[in-house]
């Protein structure tokens, strides 16, 4: 049988392990697709770097609108990245009837719905396992290893370069500022680390995790996003000493109505740093790595860890595509795995029964710590306001701090690090808490909020 004709899209350091996995094991990758699969075109505006990643073999060019027209692309394999042109070209691909490969999360999560019916509509397939957590077949887990389970929620450390400056900033006892600048320098983060650092990247995949785990469309722009610049090493220290790690991670949950705590049911969607307890496998995941914890009702808690990133763990998600669409290829779209694991004509109805919350509407537990001058009473007055708004409290503890000289050579002022940790409660009560309190006087700094994940 004639292979599968593939056209790439930019042979940067993912594409170019994807061709090398794709040449190095095409053998196995037949036996498995049953059909060869073979790059016969590259687009890239670097011709001659192109031409010697692939050698003589392969047709580059440097227009990638050459790809999409020649007829004998069965798949496009886009690796750009970006919103813009990525965007227009897989669009383009799609209407001229070509499969779709693409690591491209920020396209998806922001423009998904629009692409995924345009591929629907075109009878042709859209495949993105490599947009999430890399080499982790996250993707194919969620849409058809765990299709028997009604999902209840996902939390993942999906953002290698967040992952590795929390790593440091624990072992070594240093500051965001320093770390991220020593990530940039051995390359683990990028000159502008902003998608990264503020959990823009992050917010992305979970969202696309998101809209398969639940069968509703992807919706970025209703997911609350807060990064890990305003982390300090104190509160990490602190974290450890009551028995947890602080990660930022992805979650998304399904969550039913509660009369007693007056909450409404819909999909929480939120990325920001947690504490999470340190005897959890995921709260050990160090460096750059991933890790992605899936809970469904059949078959309870599962982890799936890996490399997130580079060049050849991404490539292996690219292939895997390739090779289900290969699979696929002559099966009649209507009985396709769907794009986002439920049939699209059920996700208006999802939409209706299943919204993404707004954040003052999320249901967690909070770490607070407030500097606080070290006086008889302020204990007792921070308590009565949470006490006050409703809010339980798990553990109270009481940390030295530094002294600080009043100004005009005024005595110094004796202060302490006082560390709630609460129950759950809703945000926005939490919120209103937190208002009162930072207005006492004897609180004299921001107080440092950070949200608890027990993922039991």
């Amino acid at each position: 049988m004639k292979p599968i004709q593939v056209g790439l899209l930019g042979i940067g350091v993912v594409g170019a392990g994807t061709f090398n996995v794709l040449k190095r094991n095409q053998e196995e990758i037949q036996r498995r697709a049953g059909r060869g699969i073979e790059i016969t075109m590259v687009a890239d505006l670097d011709v001659a770097r192109a031409q010697s990643i692939v050698g003589s073999g392969v047709q580059v060019v440097n227009d990638a609108r050459a790809v999409i027209a020649n007829p004998e692309i069965d798949i496009v394999i886009e690796l750009i990245g970006g919103y813009g042109i990525a965007k227009a070209l897989v669009l383009e691909a799609i209407a001229a009837g070509k499969h779709v490969v693409t690591a491209n999360k920020a396209l998806l999560a922001v423009h998904g719905t629009e692409i995924f019916a345009a591929a629907s509509a075109k009878g042709v397939m859209v495949a993105f396992e490599a947009a999430v957590a890399g080499g982790i077949p996250i993707i194919k887990a969620l849409r058809e290893g765990l299709t028997a389970n009604r999902i209840q929620w996902i939390a993942g450390i999906i953002n290698g370069t967040t992952n590795f400056i929390l790593s440091e900033m624990r072992d070594k006892g240093l500051d965001f500022g320093v770390v991220l600048k020593e990530a940039q320098r051995l390359g683990y983060a990028e000159a502008d680390p902003t998608f990264d650092i503020e959990g823009v990247d992050a917010a992305h995949k979970a969202t696309l995790m998101s809209a398969i785990a639940f069968g509703i469309p992807v919706q970025f722009d209703k997911a609350y996003v807060e990064g890990i610049t305003k982390l300090g090493a104190t509160d990490i220290k602190y974290a450890e000493q009551l028995g947890y790690r602080i990660k930022l991670l992805g979650i998304t949950k399904r969550r039913a109505a509660d009369a007693v705590k007056g909450t409404a049911a819909g999909i929480e969607l939120r990325v920001h740093p947690s504490l999470i307890p340190s005897k959890r496998l995921i709260a050990n995941v160090e460096g750059a790595m991933n890790a992605v914890v899936v809970n469904g009702d059949a078959v309870g808690t599962t982890l799936y860890y890996g490399k997130g990133a580079g060049s050849e763990p991404t490539a292996s998600a690219v292939i895997a595509d390739l090779v289900d669409i290969t699979r696929l290829h002559t099966v009649d779209a209507a009985n396709r795995v769907p794009h986002l694991a439920f049939q699209p004509h059920t996700f208006d109805k999802a939409m209706g029964t299943l919204p993404v919350l707004p954040m003052g509407d999320v249901v967690t537990s909070y770490y607070l710590r407030l500097r606080v001058a070290d006086q008889a009473g302020v204990l007792a007055k921070v308590t009565g306001l949470l006490a006050e708004a409703g809010i339980s409290i798990d553990a109270v503890l009481q940390r030295e701090a530094d002294e600080v000289g009043g100004e005009g050579g005024a005595a110094a002022v004796a202060q302490t690090d006082l560390i709630i940790l609460t129950h759950d409660c809703v945000e926005a009560r939490m919120n209103a808490a937190l208002a009162q309190m930072q207005a006492l006087p004897t609180v004299l700094q921001p107080i440092v909020r950070i949200r608890k994940e027990e993922l039991a």
